[in-house]
């Protein structure tokens, strides 16, 4: 007999967002005995207390952040209930809290709204602005800023933009809709063009279609090409050229982690600004002064739930172009 699986149905959070950031859910889990077919029976494994276990499970933490934080009230249990320093181990309770936030270093570039509506809003997103929070990126993306300067906490990513990409991003208002844009990306049925600058090479010949495997390892910075049957595809076009310097059209058919900068290097035309190609580099975390020269130009779908046609545009321009100035091209 089939079973319709069960939707996952998660308890609302009983702490606000603090400056766009999601409070922490975390479950305690059974309790483990030990016992088993032929097996003798054993003392609990699990912590005594739940001090000790937020300890355990908290560690990265560092020295005396729990015992703060229970100190403060810090830790509420799933009915907004501040979790008592000496309360006891609980299978399955649910404890809520936000992480304290790493040291950020403040992106100095403004977020611009390009449309809102009752569904969706487009952002017009600056270079090194993460989409969403992640590592060492939490307040300094694209949604914790909407989320906290808008008032829209249940705003949610439709896609995202590569942190080093400036561009148009599609997030959702609300969680009902959400799934309806995101399978827009899923399924293909969404038109995105990027523009690019990097070096001309005359001897090059463009318009090309190029197809290979990427993979992204975890741990790893960068993506690479692979052998194997290619999983990205990515239309390369030239614009125009200034001497030794182009701009181009780039058409993603598939959305690979670093798709577009991997194809570029690898048809010999790495982009202006990559910290990743050819090279890896290491520029200091307030290094603002070269950004990677690939703007997300435009997005154009059929809306979903209205069936109107959608066409966003960004409104940012890429800075070696008007000012090409300290822009040579990678070696």
């Amino acid at each position: 007999m089939n079973r319709r699986p069960r939707s996952r149905r998660h308890t609302p959070a009983p702490l606000p967002q603090r400056l766009g950031i999601d409070p922490v859910r975390l479950v305690f889990p059974p309790v483990a005995t030990g016992e088993g077919a032929g097996a003798p029976a054993r003392a609990p494994q699990s912590p005594p207390t739940a001090r000790a276990h937020l300890l355990a499970r908290l560690s990265a933490a560092g020295p005396g952040v729990v015992d703060r934080m229970l100190g403060a009230g810090a830790f509420v249990t799933a009915d907004g209930v501040p979790l008592a320093p000496d309360a006891p181990y609980s299978p399955g309770l649910e404890v809520w809290f936000h992480r304290e936030p790493p040291a950020e270093v403040t992106v100095p570039f403004p977020l611009a709204v390009l449309h809102r509506d009752e569904n969706i809003l487009v952002a017009d997103k600056p270079h090194f602005l993460a989409t969403t929070p992640r590592g060492r990126h939490l307040t300094q993306t694209a949604l914790a800023r909407l989320r906290h300067e808008l008032g829209l906490p249940a705003l949610s990513p439709a896609h995202r933009l590569d942190r080093l990409t400036a561009g148009v991003v599609l997030f959702t208002v609300r969680p009902e809709v959400r799934g309806a844009y995101q399978n827009l990306f899923r399924d293909r049925r969404i038109s995105k063009e990027y523009e690019a600058l990097a070096p001309y090479d005359p001897a090059l010949a463009l318009p090309r279609t190029v197809r290979s495997r990427i993979e992204k390892t975890s741990g790893v910075v960068a993506a690479r090409e692979v052998p194997g049957e290619p999983n990205s595809e990515s239309r390369i076009e030239l614009v125009e050229h200034r001497a030794d310097l182009a701009r181009y059209r780039l058409t993603p058919h598939t959305g690979r982690t670093h798709q577009l900068r991997v194809h570029m290097n690898a048809v010999g035309l790495p982009l202006l600004g990559d910290p990743y190609f050819p090279y890896l580099t290491d520029p200091a975390p307030d290094d603002f002064s070269r950004p990677l020269q690939l703007l997300a130009r435009s997005l154009e779908f059929t809306d979903p739930l209205t069936g109107a046609q959608r066409r966003f545009e960004s409104r940012r321009t890429l800075q070696a172009w008007d000012d090409p100035d300290g822009w040579a091209a990678p070696a």
